[in-house]
């Protein structure tokens, strides 16, 4: 098969591939804020850090079956599934400020790598269905 310079594979225009794409990004993202929380769990005056999860990021804005842009320019411009790194509220602050608790970022780490290993479960899964659609194994 000849790609077309600028063109991307087939396979990656399914809807399929592009979420799982998407929550494997979203685990990126979020492991990103999880890791700063962590690290800043000393820091005076800082507050912890999240991003919204990933079936409110990835789900349609004007309810089910609305539009979404698949590319830039498209639908007016309006891209990009996240809004990385939304300020968590200061209850539970520390006396010097910090809104951290280490053992709730933990947990969020857990649940990023379980998000990301669905991602690639979901991905491998679809690219298996794909290839014996295809008559390949």
């Amino acid at each position: 098969m000849k790609l077309i310079e600028g063109e991307a594979p087939m396979f990656e225009k399914l809807e399929i591939f592009r979420m799982a794409h998407a929550m494997a990004t979203h685990a990126g993202a979020r492991q990103t804020v999880v890791s700063q929380n962590i690290a800043n769990a000393d820091t005076p005056g800082y507050r912890a850090k999240d991003v919204a999860s990933f079936a409110e990021q990835f789900a349609p804005s004007a309810g089910e079956g609305a539009q979404r842009a698949t590319r830039a320019g498209h639908l007016n411009g309006a891209e990009g599934p996240y809004q990385v790194a939304m300020i968590r509220s200061d209850e539970g602050a520390n006396p010097n400020g910090n809104t951290v608790s280490v053992e709730e970022e933990m947990m969020k780490a857990v649940e990023v790598q379980r998000q990301h290993d669905r991602a690639l479960a979901i991905y491998k899964s679809s690219l298996g269905l794909l290839r014996t659609s295809i008559g390949r194994r």
